[in-house]
């Protein structure tokens, strides 16, 4: 089980990445084909939200089957879940972004 503090780590782990990189547009890309499940945690008045990027088959399957799959995963910050819903967007394969 994931909780919020490793969340926060490792979004800051993959912003600091993102930073250093000359093309960010790319390295963005790059964190999010390297990972099996990808979330994006942003401010809510909950305290925070999660959206998930990449790997919602393999959360709901995890969830419907009760086990411990191993899977690799990351954390993306963003100021809001339009940002979470349109980075989803825009890093989907082709074929689902056009069936969208």
């Amino acid at each position: 089980m994931l909780n919020f503090d490793e969340l926060r780590e490792l979004a800051a782990d993959v912003r600091v990445f993102v930073d250093i990189a000359e093309d960010k547009a790319e390295a963005l890309k790059a964190v999010i084909a390297a990972y099996d499940v990808v979330l994006a945690i942003f401010p809510s008045q909950e305290g925070m939200g999660l959206h998930v990027i990449k790997g919602k088959e393999i959360l709901d399957k995890i969830a419907n089957s009760r086990t411990h799959a191993v899977y690799s995963h990351t954390a993306i910050a963003v100021p809001d879940l339009e940002h979470a819903q349109m980075l989803k967007y825009l890093t989907a394969p082709v074929e689902r972004r056009i069936a969208a």
